[in-house]
């Protein structure tokens, strides 16, 4: 089980950010977890008084009606306001770790396929941040609810290459299928390169073929007890890595991807590559990107 002990939350105070409030509270309500609510207040700009690392009375106004039915004395939480000089991601970056979060969870303002990856706020946060990070998107399958906040989680697609970081991707989904009987989907992608190799390397190898091989490590990868509580469904696909995984996504209406942040040889490519950003950009449900939190 994943221990998720601290979640950080950025806002910018708009109806967009409250989308990724929204399942901050819901995720710190289900694990009880403390919740760190930050706004990050640009270097110069009057925030009623407030200076970093204080909380406004204004502040605490305006995330009021955000929390749904949460009321502050239900939730252990905490607001913040930090300055940010030059880019608000780096100071969510700080901020996470000075406070040694578990999980960031924040929204993305998706921009058009000519434009930089998801804005500069989450890209930095996402390439750069000292643990997981949970990011949602506009237009997206929802799985926390608008009135009262709970967990409607029913298919989560964990995209496993077997590295350090998809392993920690694969405890994020069994923890949360566990936790709400969803169902957990395995996506490992062969190469064209691993497809084409002829049989007799497979056999000088010492193996068997790669898909046959991928399917085996999958069923291995998964602790035998959860086939006890829910339905496990290993796949094995061949082609682009991120237009696999997405392609899964929506065909099997998945309601939240994990993947690893790096590896040697990540299902996504190199650290935040093409594969990464392309994922991000268009999923239909929320992205985790699982990351060893740094002591």
């Amino acid at each position: 089980m994943i221990a998720i002990q601290r979640i950080l939350c950025p806002t910018d105070l708009t109806t967009e950010s409250d989308q990724a409030l929204r399942y901050a509270v819901a995720l710190s309500s289900a694990y009880n977890a403390k919740l760190f609510v930050l706004y990050c207040k640009e270097t110069g700009v009057n925030n009623g008084g407030a200076q970093g690392g204080e909380t406004s009375p204004l502040f605490i106004a305006s995330l009021a009606p955000n929390l749904g039915l949460k009321t502050f004395a239900e939730l252990n939480w905490e607001g913040l306001v930090a300055e940010s000089v030059d880019d608000v991601g780096k100071t969510i970056v700080s901020e996470a770790a000075k406070h040694e979060v578990d999980l960031i969870v924040m929204r993305s303002r998706r921009r058009p396929r000519a434009a930089a990856l998801l804005g500069s706020t989450a890209e930095t946060v996402s390439r750069t941040a000292p643990c997981s990070v949970l990011v949602t998107h506009p237009h997206e399958r929802e799985w926390v609810s608008f009135s009262a906040g709970e967990i409607d989680l029913n298919r989560v697609l964990v995209a496993h290459d077997f590295s350090a970081d998809s392993e920690l991707a694969l405890k994020y989904g069994v923890s949360l299928a566990q936790e709400y009987q969803a169902e957990l989907h395995l996506l490992h992608v062969v190469s064209k390169e691993e497809r084409d190799q002829p049989e007799v390397a497979w056999a000088q190898a010492g193996s068997q073929s790669g898909y046959k091989n991928a399917t085996l490590q999958l069923q291995a990868a998964v602790p035998k007890e959860a086939f006890l509580w829910c339905k496990v469904v290993n796949a094995v696909s061949c082609g682009a890595a991120h237009q696999e995984v997405l392609t899964y996504a929506k065909e099997h209406d998945i309601d939240l991807i994990c993947v690893g942040a790096g590896g040697t040889r990540s299902i996504l490519g190199e650290l935040f590559g093409s594969n990464t950003n392309r994922v991000l950009r268009q999923a239909p449900c929320p992205v985790l990107v699982a990351r060893q939190r740094l002591e």
